[in-house]
């Protein structure tokens, strides 16, 4: 029997990644440590919360005591480490934030993985997820690989960028059992509507302004977020130690094209006029360091693991609007007062 610990695990990514381990793994016991801020949501599991092999333990990654106790409560073999604050604008507001969180809570959790395992490293693993905004930004033409030289560009970049480093620096020093994936941009349902997709949804659906940075001609990969817990499901179990495996869609989209795809289906799902959504895309002003292009070379993982994205973007986008429409009550218990504060102030709509 494994025992596992999910950081995040009440977040967008990680409640996927947590649902796919506890029904396929009844042998593991499972704990789920969450501090609930803003994007962590109970509800987001509620689904499984009853299940014998999971428990939930709210509290921060960066209170090391409390985290040194969790590990010797439940005598961890392993650790998928998906807490994180992952919104770029909210990077550029408050960059301490990101830094406490991304770095110094990486670092506590490894130092108690490391104490905890006492250099008995038999079947241990610490599995760190990160991004490829810690790669920068590609010109019209690339991919990032795993070789490619780290550059990152925001608070939020430069912060997952360190952790990174963190990671593979006890893997060599200590010889910590340790494997990292760098994920493009997800989507899918859970998602905080902060991000671009579920956003938009939101407001095509209650005929607001949709708000597009510059020109939207900015360009990113795009991975489904079911697709991306089979990928963290197979780096876990047959990934190499020591080792970076970058995930990714296969679907490049600028911001624009992506918006005005989901306008036609949102028409379509609505029932209404095709064309009567995109009237509302708004131009805002652009954002502060915004990378042009994000793109992820996905044949290491291909190649050495087997892993395919199993639907295409087209299909992956329905499945979500299917998913938020069925789930108004779900976004509307989300969107708190001091997110409708944050949104006004940030795009000053």
């Amino acid at each position: 029997m494994k025992n596992l610990l999910i950081t995040g695990a009440a977040g967008f990514i990680g409640s996927h990644v947590l649902r796919l381990f506890v029904n396929k793994y009844p042998d593991y016991k499972i704990v789920n440590l969450d501090n609930l801020t803003y994007a962590g949501n109970l509800e987001n599991i509620k689904d499984i919360e009853q299940k014998e092999n999971y428990i939930f333990e709210k509290g921060d990654i960066c209170d090391k005591e409390f985290v040194e106790n969790l590990f010797d409560k439940y005598k961890f073999d392993a650790v998928i480490h998906l807490a994180a604050e992952s919104h770029v604008d909210r990077s550029i507001t408050n960059p301490m934030e990101f830094i406490n969180t991304n770095i110094i809570g990486t670092v506590i959790l490894l130092n108690a993985a490391k104490k905890q395992w006492n250099n008995n490293f038999e079947n241990k693993l610490f599995y760190h997820i990160s991004t490829d905004e810690v790669y920068g930004s590609l010109g019209a033409e690339g991919l990032f690989t795993e070789e490619t030289s780290y550059d990152p560009k925001s608070p939020y970049s430069a912060a997952k960028a360190s952790s990174d480093h963190l990671v593979r620096a006890y893997n060599n020093t200590y010889k910590m059992p340790t494997v990292i994936s760098n994920c493009s941009n997800n989507y899918g349902g859970n998602q905080f509507p902060e991000k671009l997709i579920p956003l938009a949804i939101n407001n095509i659906k209650k005929s607001k302004n949709i708000p597009i940075y510059g020109k939207g001609e900015n360009i990113r990969d795009w991975l489904y977020v079911l697709d991306h817990a089979v990928a963290i499901d197979t780096i876990f179990h047959k990934g190499k130690s020591g080792e970076t495996y970058n995930i990714g869609g296969k679907n490049e989209w600028t911001n624009i094209d992506l918006i005005k795809e989901l306008c036609k289906i949102m028409d379509k799902k609505l029932g209404r006029a095709q064309g009567t959504s995109e009237k509302l895309i708004t131009f805002v002003k652009d954002r502060a360091g915004h990378d042009m292009r994000y793109a992820i070379d996905s044949s290491k993982i291909e190649r050495e693991l087997n892993w395919y994205p199993s639907v295409t973007f087209e299909q992956g986008l329905e499945k979500t609007v299917d998913w938020y429409l069925q789930n108004s009550e779900w976004l509307e218990s989300v969107i708190s007062g001091d997110y409708q504060e944050y949104y006004k102030n940030k795009y000053e709509l």
